[in-house]
């Protein structure tokens, strides 16, 4: 249930950036109107939002940063490769402790 509930934000969060981008909506003067069709829409707006990668500009009108939208996949990235970095460490030290044991 978690998993399809992730998946139903990370849908809303993608059609918010692409109706953006699509739009051309990069600048304030380039802001463009949205209204959320779903609650998860909302909640992804509201969170982009509050995270600056979206900005308002006037009654439902809005803009994508793409500065703060870049440093937002490169910080999701870093923490990605430290998860992954992490676990192949442990596989490893894992690996390493069955062989010895051999």
């Amino acid at each position: 249930m978690a998993t399809a509930v992730a998946a139903v934000f990370a849908k809303a969060k993608r059609e918010i950036q692409h109706h953006l981008f699509s739009s051309d909506a990069v600048r304030p003067d380039q802001a463009v109107n949205f209204t959320p069709s779903s609650g998860a829409k909302a909640r992804q707006l509201s969170k982009m939002l509050s995270q600056g990668i979206v900005k308002k500009e006037g009654a439902d009108r809005y803009w994508i940063d793409v500065v703060a939208y870049d440093s937002d996949i490169n910080r999701r990235h870093s923490l990605v490769r430290t998860a992954l970095l992490t676990l192949c460490a442990v596989l490893a030290i894992a690996v390493l402790v069955l062989a010895l044991r051999a």
